[in-house]
């Protein structure tokens, strides 16, 4: 009985289905990364990122890229970790560099990546880690997108950049610091961890709007266009890389799953998938409203058309590249 009275099957239904999938899926991560950046600015003295960092800018931005090794976040939670710590006096450069590289740069995307292009199995010893070229050429490149990236947001000031908001809340770094003032309370350890959850709550609801906007546009897309269109579009070299990268832009999948879309995909070549796997948890629809509340509308345009032209022109080569390091013939 209750089976009879379920709704046929509509149009309307699979948009549903798979808002509800992707958002039950990226809300967990949002949530973590709120979590993290309440905690943050309750808790981080600004003075610690200075003494942590080198004094060196092009070596602190350097650094940062690999900083989703330590604390290996997905796309949808470092957006408002990154939003945190800018106002703690985190560069912004260094800021640019994390929040790019750490969806790629980390652990668990190194073993989804390793699992679903069958890389496992073509690892027998340290000898032989030049035979696991996607997932060296996926992390290598998005490192060197991030800090390229990084590295020239260094010949701008965060006012430049940052929304207003944003830039007239940053709290002065190094000797500084002592004349600014803290967001976070000074007093017990218990105000301190419910001012923590007030701001985790506020940036929860401002980043899950956002979200929720980009993710009602990629289950329409993702249910109501004609997958196989790509097919034919793969067989031309010079709209595959695009095509693909576009792809990964309208399905915003999450950074940790996305290589087992990519891996099936025998029409397009191994320089279109890296481009897949690389640009989608950098620039994707969920991220574009995301950085649109930390940033200014010009930025995050320009970030969006500089990472999209770094990664297509560099894909291709740097696969072929990386696959000079194996130690076996590269399937097709």
């Amino acid at each position: 009985m209750i089976l009879a009275a379920l709704p046929e099957p509509s149009r309307f239904g699979d948009v549903l289905m798979a808002f509800l999938s992707i958002l039950f899926e990226g809300a967990p991560y949002i949530m973590i990364g709120t979590l993290l950046s309440g905690l943050i600015d309750a808790f981080l003295p600004a003075k610690l990122l200075d003494r942590v960092l080198p004094r060196n800018k092009v070596l602190s931005t350097l650094i940062a890229g690999f900083l989703g090794l330590i604390f290996p976040v997905c796309e949808c939670a470092v957006v408002p970790v990154i939003r945190r710590l800018v106002k703690k006096g985190l560069p912004l450069s260094c800021a640019l560099s994390y929040m790019l590289a750490a969806p790629i740069m980390n652990p668990i995307v190194a073993v989804s990546t390793l699992t679903a292009f069958k890389e496992f199995e073509k690892i027998t010893g340290f000898s032989t880690l030049g035979n696991a070229s996607m997932t060296i050429a996926r992390l290598s490149l998005g490192y060197l997108v991030a800090v390229i990236v990084g590295l020239v947001v260094l010949r701008f000031k965060p006012a430049q950049l940052l929304k207003p908001s944003i830039a007239n809340s940053i709290e002065p770094s190094g000797d500084d610091a002592s004349a600014g003032h803290s967001h976070a309370p000074k007093s017990s350890f218990n105000g301190k961890l419910v001012h923590a959850f007030r701001t985790a709550m506020g940036d929860f609801l401002d980043t899950g709007m956002y979200f929720t906007i980009g993710v009602i546009i990629t289950s329409v897309f993702n249910t109501q266009v004609d997958q196989s269109i790509l097919d034919n579009v793969a067989k031309n070299g010079l709209l595959a890389i695009p095509s693909i990268m576009g792809l990964a832009f309208i399905l915003s999948l999450c950074s940790t799953s996305d290589a087992f879309i990519a891996a099936p995909m025998a029409a397009f070549s191994m320089g279109a998938k890296l481009a897949f796997l690389v640009f989608g948890p950098m620039m994707d629809i969920k991220l574009m409203f995301m950085y649109a509340a930390v940033f200014k509308r010009r930025m995050v345009i320009a970030m969006l058309l500089g990472t999209a032209l770094l990664i297509a022109v560099l894909a291709e080569p740097w696969t072929a590249l990386v696959q000079l390091l194996q130690n076996t013939p590269s399937k097709p």
